[in-house]
């Protein structure tokens, strides 16, 4: 079967293929609305993956490599790498999991002294200073997943936040919630402050009377414990928006075992939506995040790139709130 090409595009879109390549690409040029259209037809049609390798081909090493400094036994029951690697498609892709910064910076610095990798996508935005300033002085392109954008040479492949949290928090609030806590955890190709800022923002428009956030670390006990912490409180939240899939999962453990029930007495909802939400009873109400497409996005952005263009920040498709039986009216 023929690969799908610009042109292909185009001629599905009604567009030009030049606002085909400002669409894909990040550029001015085009409104945000004919972008998304442009980009969920290049989705389905499969372009991303043909793209990103052809332009890895000729002359190079011919593989991108991505980083996670995440703990083994956490990145193991986190599914969202399946995704990501789809949408990725049929580049070759160097992965390493890393302890801390300093041995991601390590890897960058080998892969790039021995040509292991043509560029990299940045997954995990903390430390994106030390990061994006170590591979603009080696000279190894970069995307950063989910953000930040708005660094100079190192084009940014994100999801809307903002507008998850609105859809989230106005869909709890319609139901009664008034005390909502945010459990703020590693969240994977997502921004810490961007989404922390969403979340506060939507709680003040929306005239929440308990609105906070709580961190935990990566390990997995650090969750259930800062959510076993937040449930014993004199007026504890009637609802609470996990950052991940695994957080949303140990809530309901929590909630369970301090004798609430969920939805009763607490709604849960995860800020990612995987087959492990649908798996647990009650099934979690979620926020989709088009995880597959900011893979293909990511790698189409920096084939750009690696064919010598001038690629920018591209905002995905919005996020979807996805409603089940973990969500519920606010008990008086």
């Amino acid at each position: 079967m023929k690969r799908p090409t610009i042109t292909d595009i185009a001629r599905e879109a009604g567009v030009s293929k030049g606002a085909v390549s400002y669409a894909l690409n990040g550029r001015p040029g085009v409104s945000e609305a004919t972008r998304r259209r442009i980009t969920e037809i290049a989705r389905d049609l499969g372009w991303a993956p043909s793209s990103t390798a052809r332009a890895l081909s000729g002359g190079r090493a011919g593989a991108i490599g991505l980083v996670l400094d995440r703990p083994p036994d956490v990145l193991g029951v986190e599914p969202f790498l399946t995704a990501l690697l789809a949408g990725i498609g049929p580049a070759s892709l160097l992965l390493q999991v890393v302890p801390d910064l300093d041995a991601e910076l390590a890897a960058y610095r080998r892969w790039r002294g021995e040509r292991k990798v043509d560029g990299v996508l940045l997954a995990g935005p903390g430390h994106a200073g030390d990061r994006i300033g170590e591979l603009t002085r080696i000279g190894l392109p970069a995307v950063a997943l989910g953000g930040p954008p708005g660094h100079p040479g190192v084009p940014a492949v994100w999801v809307d936040d903002a507008a998850a949290a609105g859809d989230v928090l106005g869909y709890l609030a319609a139901l009664g919630h008034r005390r909502v806590v945010r459990i703020a955890g590693p969240a994977v190709f997502a921004h810490p402050r961007s989404r922390a800022e969403a979340f506060a923002v939507a709680a003040d428009r929306l005239g929440l009377a308990v609105a906070r956030t709580v961190h935990t670390g990566h390990s997995g006990e650090a969750g259930p414990g800062a959510i076993q912490r937040v449930l014993v409180q004199p007026r504890p939240p009637t609802a609470l928006l996990c950052d991940t899939d695994v957080l949303a999962v140990a809530a309901l453990v929590a909630a369970r075992e301090a004798g609430l029930a969920v939805p009763g007495d607490l709604s849960v909802v995860s800020w990612d939506d995987s087959p492990l939400c649908r798996l647990v009873r009650p099934a979690l109400s979620a926020v989709r995040r088009p995880l597959a497409e900011l893979g293909g996005l990511a790698a189409s952005v920096l084939a750009e790139l690696l064919a010598g263009g001038q690629a920018g920040d591209v905002c995905a498709s919005r996020p979807a709130l996805v409603t089940r039986g973990s969500t519920g009216p606010a008990r008086p």
